[in-house]
């Protein structure tokens, strides 16, 4: 099984350390991993500010690179949900490369089906569910429904010695990043995430952690701004640590 490393570019950007973590990690558990290094932007930001056309190039690119590959794995369930729901229409075909795109988070889980243990973590920790993340990818429960719960996130980090997950009222309830949401409702999106780093505080976690940087990134703005003691990471950092 051949597995193709994507790092969307603000985490090859801003938050590099995910990057390697995810490729430390899939080492880690044998996984046979590459990483491409033409790899670009997957179109996800001019698609969303209405651009799609500028969107098609690299989306073509995207699956020229990556179509030998039996998986594409990412540190970021947006980048994945765009890639697997938008691009068979943005290239108007069946983009068999868009289908084996899939969350670190999914991949762990339904594919590798990690069972034995990994890093430690022996701090309190608590979850934010990622809106793509439990709407599209379905890497968790959406409260909407009428299901029984489940959460693959936590699964992965009770592999983790030592760790405490928690997780706060209303738990998959929007973080107000959105990308352009942020930009053009900046107020709505200033007080969405106030009430979600309130919410995190509340449970007494040292840590938030979760499978999206954009919406870490965002809480941690605001925590910041507002002088709050408690710190972000990713999911893979969390079960990567002490590797």
């Amino acid at each position: 099984m051949k597995i193709g490393l994507f790092i969307p570019c603000y985490v090859d950007a801003v938050y590099p350390e995910v990057g390697l973590a995810t490729y430390k990690l899939l080492k880690h558990l044998g996984v046979d991993v590459t990483y491409p290094q033409r790899q670009t932007c997957c179109g996800q930001p001019m698609a969303n500010a209405g651009f799609e056309k500028q969107a098609i190039p690299l989306a073509e690119k995207f699956e020229d690179l990556f179509k030998d590959f039996d998986y594409v794995v990412a540190p970021s369930v947006s980048c994945t949900a765009f890639i697997k729901i938008n691009y068979p229409r943005l290239l108007n075909h069946e983009c068999e490369t868009a289908k084996r795109c899939m969350d670190v988070v999914e991949f762990l889980h339904d594919v590798v089906k990690v069972d034995r243990r990994l890093g430690t973590f022996p701090h309190k920790v608590s979850l934010h569910n990622s809106c793509h993340g439990v709407r599209e990818l379905g890497l968790s429960s959406p409260s909407e429904q009428h299901v029984d719960k489940f959460n693959k996130i936590k699964d992965l980090l009770a592999l983790v010695d030592g760790i405490d997950v928690v997780e706060p009222e209303r738990p998959d309830e929007c973080c107000g990043f959105g990308g352009m949401f942020s930009i053009e409702e900046t107020a709505v999106s200033v007080q969405m995430g106030r009430d979600k780093v309130e919410r995190h505080m509340q449970t007494g976690a040292e840590y938030v952690t979760g499978p999206d940087c954009s919406c870490l990134m965002h809480m941690a703005g605001v925590a910041k701004k507002q002088g709050l003691n408690i710190k972000f990471k990713h999911v893979v950092e969390i079960l990567a640590a002490g590797l």
